[in-house]
């Protein structure tokens, strides 16, 4: 790789004359940064899934851009600069990391998680379900949250008792949608997607991913169904379901081969 040794003092020095020279950085604030940040982590979100590593350089950079740019703004307030944002993620890695950094012993990856989250209540949080963001999808937060509990024992012991209890919740859903009770139906149904998010941590799968392959599958099936009846001088709106269930199904056909 290329080296750059002043790399990062000089994206320092670029956001301070962009901060004193533009007239749309020195207008941002971290009410306003907040929104592009959200989007450019789904930017970065998508060179993940795809496995685009020009993207993923390219994503990185432009998060990088915006802490800072967020640390910029709080030093012209006297709370911080970007040297204190580093050194304390640098204590804090020193702290959670005992078995680097002192003479704590582990086993593996599940050792250094658990001893995390006991550091992390020494430090003074309250519940080791208290570093969840409220703002995190519900998805990725179901998900949090799970992780976190099972890192005080509160967990199934095999795949299977998961499997079980998502055929409860399940079982439990069909009864309120037969007594049409929409508030309980809702209910059920969130307690159903739970299940399943718990079911994919234990078969190692990574629901938002697994999920996001399969919008990307259905969007290109469904506009390959459009290019191949465009090419006809047809659309969709012209052909019954099943007609589309038979198109449909030739182009998954297609893919297997």
């Amino acid at each position: 790789m290329t080296s750059y040794s002043r790399s990062f003092d000089r994206i320092r020095s670029i956001m301070d004359e962009l901060r004193t020279s533009c007239p749309w950085d020195r207008k941002q604030t971290i009410q306003t940064l907040r929104p592009l940040t959200i989007e450019e982590t789904y930017e970065l979100a998508d060179a993940i899934t795809n496995e685009d590593w020009d993207g993923l350089r390219e994503e990185l950079g432009d998060l990088l851009l915006h802490i800072v740019f967020y640390s910029r703004i709080a030093s012209e307030k006297d709370h911080f600069d970007l040297e204190d944002v580093i050194e304390q993620v640098c204590n804090k890695l020193v702290n959670r990391h005992p078995h680097i950094y002192d003479s704590t012993q582990v086993e593996n990856d599940e050792d250094v998680k658990r001893n995390w989250e006991q550091i992390k209540l020494k430090e003074g949080k309250t519940s080791v379900l208290s570093g969840v963001p409220l703002s995190l999808p519900a998805m990725i937060k179901a998900l949090r949250l799970q992780e976190k509990s099972k890192q005080v024992g509160f967990e199934w012991e095999v795949t299977e008792q998961v499997k079980e209890k998502l055929m409860e919740e399940l079982a439990e859903l069909q009864e309120v949608i037969e007594q049409k009770d929409q508030d309980r139906i809702e209910d059920e149904f969130g307690d159903v997607l739970f299940s399943m998010m718990n079911y994919a941590r234990f078969l190692n799968v990574d629901p938002e991913n697994a999920l996001e392959r399969t919008n990307k599958k259905f969007q290109r099936r469904f506009m390959q169904m459009e290019s191949m009846l465009l090419a006809k001088g047809q659309s969709l709106n012209e052909l019954t379901l099943g007609e589309m269930d038979v198109l449909w199904n030739q182009i998954k056909a297609n893919e297997a081969k």
